[in-house]
């Protein structure tokens, strides 16, 4: 008997978040499940990994066609330590999240979520991270499970290109769902970012805050136009970072002697 795929699953907000739990469930309809996630929130990890202290893990529940572990380092750690150390066969796919918060645009830089992906496209594994625009630990997810599984399943047959995974963002429930879109990450940053304070003793402190800028508003390829628009947007995204168009143009520092 064919044996059922077998997916890779984890996260940056932690096993006990509600997306994973949504991902879980619907993964396991499509196949057996290796769950390595964070034992806490690691938003903001990006490809971080733990270098200077050990890292640590224990099982949380085992049974046939599922394993869940709990993990003490970033996203990329538990994809690391998940497939060299915990998975008995090499994963048929990976996804990460379902993260609580947008990871459209240039937050791909900072997500966890998407640096869990892009390990697996680094270790040659079809790799996607998905993620609700709602911060709200209860936040609805109901509506993006026929994505999900639909994205998950064609993932699964046709395969990504070498070093390539997708970035997945949905529309929070209250907007839905039109369709989806396979498009461009939105040119934009993150502006006004620090909120100056005090701490206890009145000595200036500073909160990470601030707003994202959208510097391409009008552009109907890109994801921001996609997800304001009631569309999932579906992003290729790049291990491989070389801007291959500016090497012939930057071929005069080779003169450098």
């Amino acid at each position: 008997m064919q044996k059922r795929p077998l997916i890779f699953i984890t996260n940056d907000d932690g096993y006990l978040a509600k997306g994973i739990k949504n991902l879980i469930e619907v993964m396991s309809q499509i196949g057996d499940v290796l769950v390595v996630a964070p034992d806490g929130p690691r938003s903001g990890m990006s490809c971080a990994i733990t270098s200077m202290t050990p890292v640590r893990h224990h099982l949380l529940s085992k049974e046939e066609g599922s394993a869940i572990y709990a993990c003490s380092g970033t996203p990329v750690d538990c994809v690391k330590f998940g497939i060299s150390q915990l998975a008995e066969r090499k994963p048929d796919i990976i996804v990460s999240g379902v993260n609580h918060g947008s990871n459209a645009s240039v937050c791909v830089l900072y997500s966890g979520t998407m640096g869990a992906a892009l390990e697996g496209a680094v270790l040659g594994i079809p790799s996607i991270g998905f993620s609700l625009l709602d911060h709200a630990a209860d936040a609805d997810f109901s509506h993006t499970y026929k994505y999900l599984k639909e994205i998950t399943l064609s993932v699964l047959k046709t395969g990504l290109p070498n070093g390539v995974c997708l970035n997945v963002n949905f529309p929070d429930a209250s907007t839905g769902i039109k369709g989806a879109k396979v498009c461009s990450q939105a040119e934009g940053r993150f502006v006004q970012e620090f909120k100056q304070s005090t701490d206890g003793n009145e000595r200036v402190i500073h909160w990470l805050t601030g707003y994202f800028e959208n510097t391409d508003p009008n552009n109907q390829s890109n994801d921001e136009w996609a997800l304001a628009n009631g569309y999932a947007s579906i992003v290729p995204t790049r291990v491989d970072m070389t801007d291959y168009s500016s090497i012939e143009a930057l071929s005069n520092l080779e003169n450098i002697k």
